[in-house]
């Protein structure tokens, strides 16, 4: 399918079973959507199956799309709804990433640490840091450059807690390049 076909004639097309543009949406929406539940619930292979439960509910309710975001954005959300509820459904003996944190490692310094690794890993290691609302929001303006309105609907909450958000996440973040060293020489 043509690849200058707008997501949402894709849409209305994949509401009439059309499977040749949900190959087309899929091939174009798989790898951003893949990429942002990765980073949300850091495992592959849940970051993998829930792509694919994304796509899934693509097939299912694409006659719902009501356009009041972008599609990209619709498929953002539809990913977080779906790593949050797997959050809610793991065991509780599973790898708690957060308690993880909290435990201290006594091999190297975090500067030395730090200086072990290129400046992108540097810097997502900082985002590591930051609480779950504050890395999604910092992953959604860089990572996924979207604007605070689309942020919004992704996350369900009101775009001044967006900005909000934001100002508390990037004064974290900094504090938190300041403590590793990494405070100098950045863009």
């Amino acid at each position: 399918m043509n690849d200058t076909v707008p997501d949402e004639v894709l849409i209305a097309r994949i509401a009439a079973r059309d499977q040749a543009a949900m190959k087309a949406l899929y091939l174009r929406h798989q790898t951003r959507t893949y990429r942002f539940l990765r980073r949300l619930v850091k495992s592959a292979e849940l970051a993998e199956d829930l792509t694919g439960d994304v796509f899934l509910d693509v097939w299912r309710q694409a006659g719902q799309y009501e356009a009041r975001s972008s599609v990209s954005t619709w498929l953002l959300s539809i990913a977080r709804f779906k790593a949050l509820s797997s959050f809610r459904r793991k065991a509780p003996e599973t790898f708690d990433p957060e308690t993880a944190e909290e435990i201290a490692d006594e091999s190297d310094t975090p500067e030395i640490s730090l200086q072990k690794v290129s400046k992108a890993k540097a810097l997502r290691l900082c985002i590591e840091r930051l609480s779950r609302e504050h890395r999604e929001v910092i992953d959604l303006v860089y990572y996924h450059e979207k604007k605070i309105d689309e942020i919004s609907i992704i996350l369900g909450v009101p775009e001044n807690t967006v900005k909000t958000r934001m100002f508390y996440a990037r004064k974290r973040l900094s504090e938190i390049l300041r403590e590793a060293g990494l405070d100098r020489g950045w863009p």
